[in-house]
């Protein structure tokens, strides 16, 4: 019985052991947990307090940083000729230039209206053709160097009915039968001819030219009837046969005069006179059936220039003789030239094409203010081109630079924002030597252009070619570099 007692106490002793073994192991496993979770703690609170001292914001690298080093800019002393150039707008004009409009083209109180356009604008224009109808009447261009000035009808004398026979004669109408210079009955019989070729019907001399050669033809048959019955009676009166002839010769004369009186004038209205062919079309303002303003249609002819405009303040600076590069830049096309005339000053009004100086401290930026325009006196520069301009370009806005002066031969030349004023009031450069020195060379200006100036050193050996001298400062740690030269 005692060794089954003890045999059951050594069991339940044995149970009881490992269940408090079992404990043991599960509290020191949540120990372990809890010491690598605070370890783990304290590891990462020391990894971000290393990390704030290395990562900065930009705003606090910036404050911490201060102001960046400042780095010189320098430009090469050069040696070459220097020109002094001013900039204006300009345009393609002809060298003769009419605009048509109705004046007194149409009969007496009748509308002015447009109702045909022959051209438009761009056309070439030859000789002879028709430009326009205003109320059912031409207008056309003729060849010649005079301005209308009046009708031309029988009777009239002078050069513009002399240039009135060379032009008809010119385009296949001669009128050989009247004394140059002078209308008569073969020189309008050659401008009716014309008038028929274009399709219109001339414009009579008087209105009451069907009449008055009605009554003449009348009086020229009742002549010679007369004469005829004189000679019919065997009358030997010679007297009386005389004066019936006198009779008859006055009456032809009288129905000569009506014949004129009803044949073909040329109104001042209805032509247009241009020196040189073909002519171009330089603009058509109005359209079919539109009221004929004060200008319809303006027509040029003759050589091409360039006309520029110069404010009051540039005036000084351009010459006659002075040489002008010319540019389209619609179609990049270049040419060279020299201004002929510069008109006195007139006011301007707004909108007007100003200019701009190629030189002073600006570094001869174009198209500076005064290419804007604006109100203010300006002078009118005419340039010659070199050669031919084409005749597509008339019309057409151009730029001119106008070479105002020139060095003599090659000088020093450096930019003008590398001069400044030394403490004596004298001007000064200054020279960045290889090593970083820098030393200061007084100097006399010269001519400036194009953003530089000529130099002349105290002493020549105080700059030469190729030295570097400052024309500025920059950041180098916003900018990089900065050596301009």
């Amino acid at each position: 019985m005692r060794t089954r007692r003890s045999r059951r106490t050594d069991r339940g002793r044995s149970a009881g052991s490992a269940d408090g073994s079992t404990e043991d192991g599960a509290l020191a496993r949540r120990r372990r947990v809890l010491v690598a979770v605070v370890v783990g703690a304290v590891i990462l609170s020391g990894v971000g307090i290393a990390a704030s001292t290395v990562i900065k914001s930009p705003a606090q690298v910036a404050a911490e940083a201060g102001a960046p080093e400042r780095d010189v800019l320098t430009a090469q002393v050069e040696s070459r000729v220097l020109k002094e150039s001013v900039i204006l707008r300009g345009k393609v004009v002809a060298d003769r230039t009419v605009t048509i409009s109705p004046s007194a083209s149409v009969a007496e109180g009748a509308a002015s209206i447009v109702t045909k356009l022959s051209a438009k604008a761009g056309d070439k224009v030859e000789a002879g053709r028709v430009l326009v109808e205003i109320s059912g009447r031409p207008v056309f261009a003729l060849r010649g160097d005079l301005p209308v000035y009046r009708d031309l009808k029988p009777g009239a004398k002078g050069d513009d009915v002399t240039q009135l026979q060379q032009a008809l004669a010119g385009l296949g109408f001669g009128g050989g039968g009247d004394p140059k210079g002078e209308f008569g009955a073969s020189t309008q019989a050659a401008l009716a001819s014309y008038y028929e070729s274009i399709g219109y019907d001339p414009r009579p001399v008087s209105d009451e030219g069907p009449s008055l050669v009605g009554a003449a033809t009348e009086g020229v048959t009742a002549a010679n009837r007369a004469l005829q019955d004189i000679r019919a009676d065997g009358a030997s009166d010679a007297t009386a046969v005389t004066r019936a002839e006198e009779d008859l010769a006055n009456a032809q004369r009288a129905l000569d005069q009506a014949r004129l009186q009803a044949g073909a004038m040329l109104p001042a209205s209805e032509v247009v006179v241009l020196d040189r062919f073909p002519a171009r079309v330089e603009s058509v303002r109005l359209r079919v059936g539109d009221v004929a303003a004060s200008s319809v249609m303006t027509i040029s002819s003759g050589a091409l220039a360039v006309q520029g405009t110069l404010t009051s303040s540039r005036k000084s600076l351009v010459r006659t003789g002075h040489v002008v590069r010319i540019l389209s830049e619609l179609t990049g096309d270049e040419f060279s030239g020299v201004v002929t005339a510069i008109s006195d000053p007139t006011t301007a009004g707004s909108g007007e094409a100003g200019e701009s100086s190629g030189g002073g401290s600006d570094g001869g930026s174009e198209g500076g203010a005064d290419m804007g325009g604006g109100a203010g006196l300006i002078s009118l520069v005419n340039v010659k081109p070199d050669k031919e301009i084409p005749a597509e370009l008339a019309g057409q806005e151009v730029r001119l630079t106008v070479e105002a002066a020139t060095s003599k031969g090659k000088v020093l030349v450096v930019p003008v924002t590398a001069v400044s004023a030394a403490a004596d009031g004298g001007t000064v450069v200054t020279v960045l030597e290889e090593g970083g020195e820098q030393r200061r060379v007084e100097v006399r200006t010269g001519l400036s252009g194009d953003g530089y100036v000529e130099i002349t050193p105290a002493a020549e050996s105080d700059l030469a070619t190729g030295e570097k001298v400052i024309v500025g400062t920059e950041n180098s740690a916003m900018s990089g570099e900065g050596d301009a030269s």
